[in-house]
């Protein structure tokens, strides 16, 4: 019997995985970039100038360490930011980069460990560093549209060029 409600839990993994669109990356079509965001900087307005700069389409974090000053983040379902002043450390950095739009979320904790976390909105300020890797794929574009599934802008990956497949 437990042979049997395993392979259905296998079963019913793969077929929801064959629903869901998936991507391929081919090796050698993607940049790997190490910056360093210096004190005072703002980490979102820093984030977007690197990205139009380096003419990223399809960027993601890969990890970011380093402080805040100030933050400024969005709660899940609040219309606006929420912000304040003190020390706090930068626990997680993840998102997609794209010229044509980002998405950013950021976690932070303060000096007793009490961790928050939200949208990356400008007036995230930089006490002494965030290290930040990011990678890009010149196989894929990132748009961000409204599809009718939410009724926001969200993710849409497209082929940079003839041959890939989604």
């Amino acid at each position: 019997m437990k042979k049997y409600v395993l392979g259905l839990w296998v079963l019913l993994i793969l077929s929801a995985c064959n629903t869901s669109k998936h991507t391929i990356m081919k090796n050698g079509e993607s940049k790997t970039y190490a910056i360093r965001l210096l004190p005072g900087d703002d980490l979102k307005v820093a984030l977007e100038k690197f990205v139009t700069e380096k003419k990223i389409e399809a960027g993601w974090i890969v990890t970011c360490v380093g402080s805040l000053t100030d933050y400024n983040i969005r709660f899940a379902n609040k219309p606006s930011g929420d912000s304040a002043k003190g020390h706090f450390e930068i626990v997680s950095l993840v998102g997609t980069l794209s010229t044509n739009g980002s998405h950013i979320h950021l976690s932070i904790s303060d000096s007793t460990g009490k961790t928050i976390a939200g949208h990356l909105l400008e007036g995230c300020k930089i006490f002494t560093t965030a290290e930040i890797v990011i990678q890009q794929s010149s196989s894929f574009i990132f748009k961000r549209e409204i599809d009718g599934s939410t009724p926001w802008k969200e993710l849409q990956v497209v082929p940079a060029k003839a041959g890939n497949s989604l």
